[in-house]
């Protein structure tokens, strides 16, 4: 599906008033606060602001659940491991954090992650330094013409030469990225288990159009994904653990009929490596 210049502006809308949330929760961040603390503040931020319906609430991950140990989800359509969603873990001086939301705003979907930790960490440091050549494989290679499932396997394979662990497998199928679309504003908006209806309901579509037409909305190495890119927009989150520490960022990546990009280039990560002189300012 391709989107117009309008189109896209709403979802970089969107994807800015996510990364927002979770830059000004971050900033809020205390030793003490819980997991479904942080998540609870992020959700009322971002319906203070007009936000009514979600692909997913948000989540919050502290000290080693960033790694997502034991947070391996069910690998079919059953639900989710419980672990998986935010609990009780409180924030500690020096501890890692990922938070993580996918508001709906103006029918635009938006699903984001943002890393970090409450003061220094070294190896959060080093593992979102890293996340620049993932970030720069991944257009790098659809440009080349590679498959979906040869780019995350390209993933899959930078992460061994980092010495780094591809903790996105431990999500629902393993996703590197999946697809996001435009929502119809006129369905009321519904939640089951923190995921809206109507987004889950546009994926199950595309899963089942996908199987017709030979190929899927969920980007993975597996033989499912061993097809072109598919036209569209795409969530896309390596995510890397090392040394029970995990990091990531998630953003929307456009892929159009001979053209992949990123959607915006003014986010927390990338800001982040031009300041550390890792990446030149555009």
């Amino acid at each position: 599906m391709s989107y117009s210049a309008e189109e896209l502006s709403r979802f970089r809308t969107a994807q800015a008033l996510a990364y927002e949330c979770a830059e000004t929760i971050a900033a809020e961040l205390r030793p003490g606060i819980s997991e479904r603390q942080a998540a609870s503040q992020m959700k009322d931020w971002l319906v203070s602001r007009g936000v009514r319906d979600w692909f997913h609430q948000p989540f919050a991950w502290f000290g080693d659940r960033t790694a997502f140990r034991g947070l391996i989800a069910v690998s079919q359509l059953k639900g989710f491991n419980p672990a998986f969603y935010p609990g009780g873990r409180k924030l500690q001086q020096g501890m890692p954090f990922i938070l993580d939301c996918a508001p709906v705003f103006d029918g635009a979907v938006a699903d984001i992650g943002y890393a970090g930790a409450l003061g220094d960490n070294s190896e959060m440091d080093k593992l979102m330094d890293a996340l620049i050549e993932h970030r720069q494989l991944i257009v790098e290679q659809i440009r080349q013409g590679k498959t979906l499932a040869e780019v995350s396997r390209a993933v899959d394979a930078l992460c061994e030469r980092q010495g780094v662990e591809p903790r996105h497998k431990a999500y629902p199928f393993s996703v590197l990225a999946h697809r996001v679309e435009k929502l119809d504003e006129q369905k009321k908006p519904h939640s089951l288990m923190r995921f809206g209806i109507k987004a889950l309901t546009e994926l199950r579509n595309e899963v089942l159009q996908g199987r017709k037409e030979g190929w899927s909305p969920l980007w993975n190495s597996s033989s499912k994904s061993d097809h072109p890119p598919t036209p569209g927009l795409w969530a896309v989150e390596p995510h890397l653990g090392l040394k029970g520490v995990g990091a990531k960022f998630e953003e929307l990546l456009v892929i159009t009929d001979n053209d992949a990009f990123w959607l915006d280039d003014d986010l927390p990560h990338v800001r982040r490596w031009q300041q550390r002189g890792l990446l030149q300012a555009a």
